[in-house]
């Protein structure tokens, strides 16, 4: 891998954009959060926001069709995730949870699963709810996944 590390944040509903902005601060690394609407974020040069069109995946085209082995991209998304890996880039979940090239097609396939169930009336619980645990484990996988791209 070549370039600097820059992530790119799935930001409309990304539970960690606090802690994405202090670990690229630390790493010196860009971020792009992008959204189909308006988000605050930070006066700083390394922090940029791009809002898209409210458009069907207008987000996820725009993260994808940048996406490359220099990108961490932060995303619950797995269809997103899968463009992203395709294109070579690093992709973690909210949660610190990395989605990887062995374990996005069993991602996809319970997806698709839960999807035809609640098609069919089933009543399926969500997401466990977002929790300190998770935000400690994401900013772990974040620090360790930038070290890993900055040494190549």
């Amino acid at each position: 891998m070549s370039g600097t590390p820059h992530i790119l944040v799935d930001a409309d509903a990304c539970p960690v954009k606090d802690e994405i902005y202090k670990v690229a601060w630390r790493h010196a690394v860009p971020v792009t959060l992008v959204s189909n609407q308006y988000l605050r974020i930070p006066d700083h040069p390394l922090i940029d926001r791009v809002v898209v069109s409210d458009g069907f995946d207008a987000a996820d085209d725009w993260i994808a069709e940048r996406s490359d082995a220099t990108k961490l991209v932060v995303t619950a998304d797995i269809l997103l995730a899968d463009r992203c890996l395709k294109a070579g880039a690093t992709v973690l979940k909210p949660n610190g949870t990395p989605f990887t090239t062995s374990s996005i097609g069993a991602a996809i396939a319970t997806r698709a699963i839960m999807a035809d169930l609640r098609a069919g009336g089933d009543q399926i619980g969500g997401p466990a709810p977002f929790s300190g645990k998770d935000r400690s484990a994401f900013l772990q996988a974040l620090d360790t996944a930038l070290v890993r791209m900055k040494r190549g």
